[in-house]
């Protein structure tokens, strides 16, 4: 049994036989300033629905809190409050202490208390979970030093500027690493707490509760994370992440090489994975991404097509232009001028 399923499965001290069972599953959430509501939401509804029978959301089966070192309301992202139902205490009653992050100029770090509470929370084997950009928080507050961690695509390019010479996963919806446990935000909080539901509570609990969500199934943690649309689908895993690097690279492409080592694979295998899916190469698959997004900027933005070049990763706007020509048919001048205007 591994260390994150003893300190949910270990009687509590103090505990007495005759007593209520104590709830299998406690989560403490610390929420920072300007919050992604929806990976909150999402996080705590997958627990409220895991915890009771029906729709009752009693916190029977699971347990959940908000903790602050204030009491103050605390600003969504999208305006809207939460109150803090406790104060932050001894984060050895809960099996996980979860931090929920959002706007990054908003919130530069955490104050001194959460830092403080944080690390005893490490120092007592409590599992962290970073949620959103709540991974950023947890690395300033020097708690993912050695770990692996996940963020999402769009925050990628953010978090390495910030933390020069870590790799963070992008390419997956969730990764647990020990007793540390981050995730992508969004929909994949959901996935993230159904595991844990899963793991302490059960699978029935943690089903039931994504259906009522109106969520097919349980998502594993190698899922990759969805990224700009583009045009080719595969369910390929290995193609899937190889599409989603490609994405999170194009203003300086990568070789295949290096794609291919970032995720595991040879770049003989990545090749053979590619033409038996998509029966093209990764470099065409590259190119035609790179493409896809230029033509998306070139019709919805006014970015002159300089800029537009250097954003996707061609020389200048000849060579894109070139490329446009052999793609679509058309210059990037000119399918901007074709764009029919909006009324």
């Amino acid at each position: 049994m591994s260390e994150i399923q003893n300190r949910s499965t270990t009687m509590r001290p103090g505990k007495s036989p005759d007593k209520p069972e104590a709830p299998r599953l406690s989560v403490g959430f610390i929420l920072t300033q300007k919050f992604t509501l929806c990976a909150f939401a999402n996080f705590v509804d997958v627990l409220r629905l895991s915890a009771d029978e029906g729709d009752r959301s009693r916190p029977i089966l699971c347990k959940w809190t908000v903790l602050s070192d204030t009491m103050n309301p605390v600003m969504s992202s999208s305006g809207i409050s939460v109150q803090p139902n406790e104060r932050l205490g001894d984060p050895s009653r809960f099996d996980y202490l979860v931090v929920v992050g959002g706007l990054m100029d908003e919130t530069p770090t955490l104050s001194p208390a959460y830092h403080k509470f944080l690390q005893r929370a490490a120092d007592q084997g409590v599992p962290l979970i970073g949620v959103c950009t709540g991974v950023f928080f947890l690395h300033k507050a020097g708690l993912l030093n050695g770990y692996k961690c996940c963020v999402s695509w769009f925050h990628h390019l953010d978090f390495l500027e910030q933390f020069e010479g870590l790799n963070p996963v992008s390419d997956q919806i969730f990764v647990v690493d020990r007793d540390r446990l981050t995730c992508s935000g969004g929909a994949s909080s959901a996935h993230l707490a159904a595991f844990l539901v899963d793991r302490h509570v059960g699978r029935a609990q943690a089903s039931k509760s994504l259906h009522v969500m109106m969520i097919d199934e349980a998502l594993q943690a190698e899922k990759p994370q969805p990224g700009t649309p583009i045009r080719m689908k595969t369910k390929d895993p290995i193609v899937q992440r190889a599409l989603l690097l490609m994405q999170q690279n194009i203003d300086v492409p990568i070789s295949i090489t290096e794609l291919s080592k970032r995720l595991g694979n040879s770049k003989r295998q990545v090749e053979r994975h590619f033409r038996d899916t998509l029966d093209t190469s990764p470099q065409a698959a590259y190119l035609e991404i790179r493409l896809d997004i230029a033509r998306y900027l070139v019709e919805s933005t006014s970015k002159p097509v300089g800029q537009i070049a250097m954003d996707c990763g061609f020389c200048d706007s000849s060579h894109m232009s070139r490329m446009f020509r052999r793609q679509f048919g058309d210059t990037p001048k000119s399918i901007r001028q074709n764009q029919p205007l909006e009324a």
